[in-house]
């Protein structure tokens, strides 16, 4: 039988690794509780970091808790767990966005291992190696070089998106002007750091992630589509600024909601900002 116990250093260390990810206003608005008898993360919101007036739906709650539930998932798979999430378990309990079960695979993961719906061994080595990047990536603050991002760089980073049931594309410049016209950034800066600064034009590296539906679970998973995506430009030395406020439009032909734009790009490193101590909000029981 498996030893399946986690001793507090090893918790506390994968909250602090959950809790290097990005929110709106740096709001943080997350809460973890381990359940020691089932080997269990609770991901769940912490409404009093909540931001009514510039996130009245919760959509960036959800999107910033979904990237610390990515992060965990990497520092936990890095450690050599399995992570088995579900997101928004209980509908009774509205402020449970996700709980991760942790398994110690046994002698090597095989893809009969786990579940179609779990990670199979390719996606939990993918996984694992992400964890390096956690601590490299901090939202650009610094003009970008303007440097297109590599044609083979721009397929990974669609390709992680997708594993996290997400779409992110780089689209066309008609496109991305009607993006920008129509989006209003909910931390109040203007949208110059998603254009080109010789021209005034979107950037060619200007990404949006989208969904097929408009739901909590499509936000929760674009928050962990954005993190995977960008844990993967930072381990590649990229740098991102990102606005998780929906654009306002959305056409009936597009090919999916849109949820968050992203401008990648090579940008002199911009300082970390400061976290919450793990203390604060992690519950052991």
């Amino acid at each position: 039988m498996q030893s399946l116990i986690l001793d507090t250093p090893t918790v506390t260390s994968l909250v602090r690794a959950a809790t290097a990810a990005p929110s709106l206003h740096n709001a943080q608005p997350w809460r973890f509780r381990f359940l020691t008898d089932s080997v269990t993360f609770q991901v769940r919101a912490s409404l009093d970091r909540a931001l009514p007036r510039e996130d009245p739906h919760g959509r960036a709650l959800h999107m910033g808790c979904a990237a610390a539930l990515l992060n965990l998932r990497v520092a936990a798979a890095h450690a050599g767990w399995l992570p088995l999430t579900a997101l928004l378990p209980d509908p009774y309990d509205p402020r449970l966005l996700a709980t991760v079960r942790l398994e110690r695979p046994l002698g090597g993961l095989h893809p009969e291992a786990v579940p179609d719906t779990e990670p199979g061994p390719e996606d939990l080595a993918a996984l694992a190696a992400l964890h390096p990047a956690i601590r490299r990536r901090h939202t650009c603050r610094q003009p970008f070089r303007e440097e297109p991002v590599p044609v083979e760089l721009r397929a990974a980073l669609c390709q992680a998106a997708g594993r996290e049931g997400a779409r992110l594309r780089f689209p066309e410049p008609d496109e991305a002007w009607r993006l920008l016209e129509t989006s209003r950034d909910a931390e109040g800066r203007d949208l110059a750091p998603f254009t080109t600064a010789t021209t005034g034009a979107p950037s060619p590296n200007l990404a949006v992630i989208g969904t097929t539906e408009d739901r909590s679970v499509d936000w929760l998973r674009t928050g962990q589509a954005m993190e995977r995506a960008l844990l993967l430009a930072a381990g590649h030395g990229l740098t991102a600024v990102l606005t998780c406020h929906t654009p306002g439009w959305h056409e009936p032909h597009a090919p999916d909601h849109p949820q968050a734009m992203i401008r990648f790009g090579y940008a002199p490193a911009s300082p970390a900002t400061p976290r919450r101590p793990t203390s604060l909000v992690l519950d052991i029981v």
